[in-house]
């Protein structure tokens, strides 16, 4: 998924209160101040929470723009993240690390299974032995229920951005359908811009079986608070390691 326009306002209306929980989820979890990847890594605010915490990060996205914010928010935070351009699902080059993370439901903008399931060889493979990763998706309910429909409208004196989400034409698929108004000095009126973008998820079933299938041990899913997550909840976080040896249970 590329960013264009909706970069800087994603980063702007993101709740600042997911990145804290977020932040707290994974430092129970990862190995403590281990270099650690995150993978859609967006505008870097976790990133840089990660680096205040103690962890060397390396931030990955496909999109320059939102590398362009990471590095801006790394660089007002005083703090150093190294940045890379790619894709998630190609970790051939890099160097090996101790922790992974993914958050808000990147995992979900990948276009089909195939595409999943090479991201997650990627990650065991980019992964030391005994690593950690840690993700969360969507959940079929919030997807197939609970998003269709969904409307969200933001404006101040320069801009508008109204947000409206439809179910797809797959299973567990939703389309968001954002649009944006800014204002043009040069225009002195405003510029339209519009944006489609995709998300699908999986049954609890369906990820924890291509966890399995990949290699990964330890596999835990809750909320963000570390309780057991539901069927019907937002989102699950997974929590999943790499053996320390071939055949580790």
């Amino acid at each position: 998924m590329i960013y264009t326009t909706f970069a800087q306002l994603y980063d702007q209306l993101m709740e600042p209160s997911f990145y804290t929980q977020w932040l707290a989820y994974a430092r129970k979890r990862l190995l403590p101040q281990a270099p650690t990847l995150d993978l859609a890594c967006g505008s870097g605010r976790l990133s840089v929470a990660l680096a205040q915490a103690g962890y060397p990060v390396t931030g990955l996205d496909q999109a320059e723009d939102m590398l362009t914010l990471a590095a801006g928010h790394a660089a007002t935070a005083g703090v150093k993240v190294d940045l890379i351009q790619g894709d998630m699902a190609d970790l051939a080059g890099l160097s090996p690390v101790e922790n992974v993370v993914c958050a808000a439901d990147s995992l979900c903008y990948l276009p089909d299974h195939a595409t999943l399931e090479q991201t997650m060889r990627a990650v065991y493979q980019v992964l030391k032995p005994g690593g950690v990763f840690l993700f969360d998706v969507l959940t079929p309910y919030q997807v197939d229920h609970v998003f269709p429909g969904y409307m969200y409208n933001y404006e101040d004196d320069d801009r508008a951005f109204m947000w409206t989400s439809y179910a797809g034409e797959e299973p567990h698929t939703v389309e968001h359908d954002l649009r944006f108004f800014v204002w043009d000095d040069a225009l002195q009126g405003y510029r339209r811009y519009s944006e489609l973008h995709h998300e699908r998820t999986e049954s609890f079933a369906a990820y924890q079986r291509l966890l399995q299938a990949t290699g990964f041990t330890a596999i835990t899913v809750t909320d963000v608070a570390g309780s057991p997550a539901g069927l019907r909840a937002e989102r699950w976080y997974f929590a999943c390691r790499k053996p320390e040896t071939v055949g580790e249970a």
